[in-house]
């Protein structure tokens, strides 16, 4: 097990940068989920801290020490590919056994540490197979068994199960979360699955475009969003964006209202706003409720229900064209084209800048020409 800090790491490729000044600590025995859209830097990241490659600028510590120009192996840390990067001529034994073959550990040793990884993984019955006689899942097991017998300070996963079925994924994301309390080691994980980043991790990293957007735990991320791209990104439906004017600033109480939103009090959670302006208010589908008053506090048309058995999703076109996703609660069916108001809890939204994104680029630019 190990500590890692990463300091104002940079990764360019010729005049191209696209790891743009990431600071990231992670404490031993920590499980750690890199989180963002395809393209944001997120597996390059892990491959830095990999050693497969190199650190343009910025420091990279594991348990104190800087390893920046250390190889791979001399890092103590194990990775598992997307790919699985099992050898199909070898049987199941051997794969999880190669890294000790490699470093010639004698037999007595190479027997135990696969015993006890095909224990953890639940697949003694699997040694002697070989992977064409295996599931995508148990592959992926295999490929969790070679990194185990390494004892690594640290374990790196890249996307380790993006090739498996939604049922699959489900079981190895539990399997996974359980060897992590069995092994109390140091886990970094890299996912666009906002899901499995939520359900796995202690703190969550959540980048987009080589640069960390907000770190914290799931909850935190979830509850108190510091921006427009991490409310939207994290949660399933996807948080409802509202354009609103800015009617009255009460301290922290603000009172907005849109074409379709009725008057409405709404906390500012600290962040600055004048009356006459314009502003986005987030409101999560789950936190939406049929309303039979006709003056509810949202109005639109039913384009689209979803049943899914716990819950009902309807689509539906607010006055002013924005579309709105509500989570409800209940089995019910809504006709295409019915008038519907929805309310919600005030106390549970999130204002944000109209242009909270650009203002934040802008700041993250200015810092780094001043760098």
């Amino acid at each position: 097990m190990a500590s890692l800090k990463l300091t104002d790491v940079r990764k360019s490729y010729g005049k191209v940068e696209v790891i743009k000044g990431v600071d990231i600590d992670i404490e031993d025995g920590e499980f750690v989920v890199f989180v963002g859209p395809s393209g944001c830097g997120k597996s390059t990241l892990l491959r830095m801290i990999a050693g497969l490659e190199d650190i343009t600028s910025g420091t990279l510590e594991i348990d104190g020490e800087i390893v920046n120009e250390y190889e791979p192996k001399q890092r103590g840390i194990a990775m598992v590919f997307q790919s699985y990067a099992i050898f199909p001529h070898m049987t199941v034994r051997e794969n999880v056994a190669f890294g000790l073959t490699i470093n010639k550990a004698g037999k007595e040793e190479k027997d135990r540490k696969v015993g006890e990884a095909a224990r953890i993984l639940q697949m003694e019955h699997l040694l002697d197979r070989r992977p064409s006689q295996l599931s995508g899942g148990q592959r992926q097991r295999v490929a969790i068994g070679r990194a185990i017998v390494r004892d690594p300070k640290v374990f790196l996963f890249d996307e380790p199960l993006s090739n498996l079925d939604a049922a699959l994924r489900m079981d190895m994301r539990m399997e996974i979360g359980k060897l992590h309390q069995d092994l109390k080691a140091s886990m970094i994980y890299v996912t666009h699955d906002q899901v499995e980043a939520m359900t796995l991790a202690d703190k969550i990293v959540v980048l987009k475009d080589g640069r960390v957007m907000q770190t914290g735990s799931p909850m935190e991320l979830y509850h108190e969003p510091a921006n427009l791209f991490v409310a939207g990104f994290l949660g399933a439906p996807s948080m409802n964006f509202l354009h609103v004017a800015v009617e009255k600033v009460d301290g922290q109480h603000i009172t907005v209202r849109s074409p379709s939103l009725d008057p409405v009090v709404v906390p500012s959670r600290g962040r600055a706003f004048a009356a006459g302006e314009t502003a986005i208010l987030g409101v999560r589908p789950q936190y939406l409720e049929t309303s039979t008053d006709r003056d509810g506090m949202l109005h639109g048309k039913v384009m689209l229900t979803e049943r899914l058995g716990a819950e009902t999703v309807v689509d539906v076109a607010l006055a002013d064209g924005t579309k709105l996703i509500a989570a409800l609660s209940e089995d019910k069916i809504f006709t295409p084209g019915e008038q519907l108001g929805f309310s919600f809890k005030p106390d549970m939204t999130h204002l944000f800048p109209e242009d909270d994104e650009a203002v934040e680029d802008e700041k993250l630019l200015k810092a780094e020409k001043a760098a």
